[in-house]
């Protein structure tokens, strides 16, 4: 990327500012703005007035404080509500963070919700209006420069923070007024654009996790030959079936099964750093085995508990799901695992290779899952579906050849999804990383504003 830029520069006198446009000045933040740590918990007290507050799960998840913003209510006092009541204009930092890369991050606040406050674990930024422009700041405290001071004066190891001291001294470039508008104004109208952008990636990204899954579907239930004879499955949600397919209960094609422990048999206090890998229901994704959250028991404590040993190849089902994951979804135990067992609500199922592939009815019975979940899970917040039920759940079956001619062909054409997707987000990751980088040379004065081309800078 090519950027205009100023006629002449100084040093800055600051390491990682470097060079800056003669003319324009450094100040701490404190100059500019008026910085203060909130300490309003979430706490209710019963003599404090309940007012909404802005916590810092807002703030990673929204760039831009709106009216429509959903808030969380505490308890303040009055001088509380006077001293950090949000408006338009400010920017609000977060201070605390158990993520390094997640140390001050920003939110500018647009048009501020009504009788709204800066909540714990963040500090108010309010520019004076005489010597700053509260867009300009938010960009400066997202600019490269800024991350890097307020990683480098982070302390803490469960809990990464900067004070509000170290927020004010924040060494900040900054420009005449005007050009301090001029220059959020510019950045407004470039990082929308790029937004925009990111917005059609992730839009193709739906697009192709949907097509995929219809892809998935149709292949395990209706089979490859579009010519083929159908027959009614019996199965409401399922509809026709190809004619030679058999329907049956999954406890046909099982020659073993188990739950695993029960509850207090198994807690976290018993897990170790190598041994008996435990899987848990974060391991078991839709068709798909997740192995980078892993966990271990000492091979003695495993003797204790019994049999609930899992083998490579194995069928792996989730006995509990919420929003995000179906209860009933369903994975293949791949070949590296090692020495395994399941936790309570994982099901193992060990299949008669005769006659089912593991790889196939873990699709199947994943694509199905959110059909069943009603009719044979129980529970309210999350769908519970046991062991019993598990083994009962209809399947259809064809040939164990044509089973693994399906996988074969899915194999083929979720790797061309997978490759699409992958484009998408490397897209997302340039996009952003450019993104980045606008609003760090635009704030410390390397692109002048004034001449920069701007149809040249997002493409």
């Amino acid at each position: 990327m090519s950027f205009p830029r100023y006629p002449k520069y100084k040093y800055s006198g600051v390491e990682w500012l470097g060079d800056v446009p003669e003319g324009w000045s450094i100040v701490p933040l404190k100059i500019a703005a008026a910085v203060a740590v909130s300490g309003i918990d979430k706490k209710l007290k019963d003599d404090e007035k309940r007012i909404r507050f802005l916590g810092t799960d807002t703030v990673y998840s929204s760039e831009r404080i709106t009216p429509e913003i959903e808030l969380e209510e505490c308890s303040a006092s009055d001088e509380q509500i006077r001293s950090f009541t949000l408006l338009a204009e400010d920017v609000v930092v977060t201070k605390d963070s158990v993520v390094p890369t997640k140390i001050a991050v920003v939110s500018y606040v647009d048009q501020p919700p009504e009788q709204a406050v800066c909540g714990y674990h963040l500090a108010l930024v309010r520019s004076h209006p005489q010597r700053a422009v509260g867009l300009f700041l938010f960009y400066s405290l997202k600019s490269t420069a800024l991350a890097s001071y307020f990683l480098s004066e982070a302390r803490g190891t469960t809990i990464i923070g900067i004070g509000g001291g170290i927020i004010g001294k924040a060494a900040v470039p900054l420009p005449a007024f005007p050009e301090q508008t001029a220059i959020a104004d510019f950045l407004d109208r470039e990082t929308g654009k790029i937004h925009e952008l990111v917005a059609e990636q992730r839009r193709l990204m739906e697009l192709l996790k949907e097509k995929r899954q219809a892809v998935i579907s149709h292949a395990v239930t209706k089979g490859l030959n579009p010519h083929a004879p159908m027959k009614p499955s019996g199965i409401e949600w399922l509809g026709d079936v190809p004619k030679h397919w058999k329907v049956m209960k999954l406890k046909r094609v099982t020659l073993s099964r188990c739950d695993g422990p029960f509850g207090s048999g198994l807690k976290s206090e018993h897990y170790c750093d190598e041994g008996i890998r435990v899987i848990r229901l974060q391991n078991i994704r839709s068709g798909q085995f997740y192995g980078r959250d892993s966990a271990f028991i000492s091979p003695q404590y495993y003797k204790e508990l019994g049999d609930h040993s899992v083998v490579p190849g194995d069928l792996l089902i989730a006995g509990l799901g919420d929003e995000n994951h179906s209860v009933g979804r369903a994975c293949v135990a791949p070949s590296n695992i090692g020495p395994a067992m399941v936790k309570a609500d994982c099901f193992r199922f060990r299949l008669n290779s005769k006659l089912a592939s593991a790889s196939y009815l873990a699709l199947q019975l994943s694509t199905t899952a959110n059909a069943l979940a009603g009719a044979l899970s129980t529970g309210t917040t999350r769908g519970r579906m046991n062991l019993s039920a598990s083994e009962t759940r209809e399947i259809v079956l064809p040939p164990l050849a044509e089973q693994l001619d399906i996988i074969e062909f899915l194999e083929t054409e979720l790797a061309k999804f997978d490759t699409l997707t992958d484009e998408a987000q490397r897209a997302i990751d340039l996009l952003q990383e450019r993104r980045t980088a606008l609003i760090s040379a635009a704030v410390t004065g390397q692109i002048d504003v004034r001449t920069a081309h701007t149809e040249n800078l997002t493409s």
